[in-house]
């Protein structure tokens, strides 16, 4: 409960002081007019608790185990680590505990939890890693909601909106994850009731629908970012550019994995998102002429004479000296080697 309104209460509700030394004895009227108001005071603050005017927060001490994230929260659980929490886990030592609280709700039908944290999963995990490492005693602060998931989830959001590290990707398939759940797709339903832009959120959805294997070119999620990957994510609506696109994210993931294992810094966002905004023009400039020759005369069997999201145009010649079984097999060759290019009939 707030200070003030604690306080507030507490007088309201206070039974009588007993009366001063110095305080008059012979005042029986006076007395008799301070019992009726306190009485009076009391009954007030009764009915305003019950009509909800004045509203009672319980805190809790918690256990942490006994507590569980919300999946419905944009942050990333799996992703906390010492590191990223290193600067609350020093300040909650430092003040002798967790001096603000979460907001958890309680739950049921769950044997090894009896709350989900709705807002606060940073404080939740540092309480955790500290209780695992030398402060077994610590405890979980919050403070109890009634909160639907529509509610939760707008709570959740306000308070990740001003955490730099919630990344706009984790928001923004949030925001998708949401949008079905509890706005039945109504995009106009939501951005009010999330008082945000109907613009801005339809970016940020654009962005949420990035494929994963686009997202494995980054070095890590976090490093997608509104506004370059609302671009990307616009090139990939481009069917003649998406599969260019797709194919250098591939690559650039390989790379970046390689990066990892031998120990050098990974490609940065901008190296990235430059290179696979360029794929499709770099694609564009590699000549599209491929030839399968026969390997007894060394002439042409077949060849790729053009391509475009429509299909492609084969040429079969003639004069190859290839027979049936050799021509056929040159048609395999060529669409073999062009599904390895990312650019076969199902790209």
């Amino acid at each position: 409960m707030a200070r003030k309104q604690s306080d507030y209460l507490a007088a309201l509700l206070s039974e009588d002081e007993a009366p001063s030394p110095a305080a008059p004895a012979r005042e029986p009227e006076r007395a008799e007019r301070a019992r009726g108001t306190t009485l009076l005071g009391r009954e007030s603050a009764l009915a305003r608790v019950a009509t909800g005017e004045v509203r009672q927060v319980t805190q809790l001490l918690l256990d942490p185990a006994r507590v569980r994230p919300w999946p419905g929260n944009a942050r990333s659980y799996a992703h906390l680590t010492e590191e990223s929490c290193r600067e609350l886990i020093d300040s909650i030592v430092a003040e002798g505990g967790q001096k603000v609280p979460a907001v958890v709700r309680r739950i049921e039908g769950d044997a090894a939890h009896d709350y989900e944290v709705i807002a606060g999963t940073r404080r939740h995990w540092a309480i955790s890693w500290l209780r695992a490492h030398s402060y077994p005693d610590m405890q979980f602060v919050a403070q109890v909601a009634q909160l639907d998931d529509e509610a939760a989830f707008r709570l959740a959001d306000i308070e990740n909106r001003a955490r730099k590290d919630v990344s706009d990707l984790e928001r923004a398939r949030n925001y998708a994850d949401a949008l079905k759940a509890h706005y039945g797709n109504h995009l106009t339903r939501m951005a009010e009731r999330l008082k945000l832009s109907k613009g801005w959120l339809s970016k940020m959805l654009k962005v949420a629908a990035l494929p994963d294997g686009v997202i494995a070119a980054f070095a890590s999620p976090a490093e997608v970012q509104l506004k370059p990957a609302y671009a990307l994510a616009q090139a990939l609506d481009d069917k003649d550019k998406a599969p260019a696109i797709r194919k250098e994210a591939a690559r650039l993931a390989k790379e970046q994995a390689t990066r990892r294992e031998d120990g050098r810094p990974a490609l940065t966002a901008a190296e990235v998102l430059k290179a696979l905004l360029a794929a499709p023009e770099e694609e564009q400039d590699k000549p599209i002429m491929h030839s399968i020759p026969n390997s007894r005369t060394g002439r042409p069997v077949a060849s790729l004479q053009s391509q475009n999201r429509q299909g492609m145009t084969v040429r079969l010649h003639a004069g190859s000296g290839a027979n049936f079984e050799e021509t056929v097999n040159a048609v395999r060759v060529l669409l073999a080697q062009l599904e390895s290019e990312g650019r076969g009939l199902q790209a």
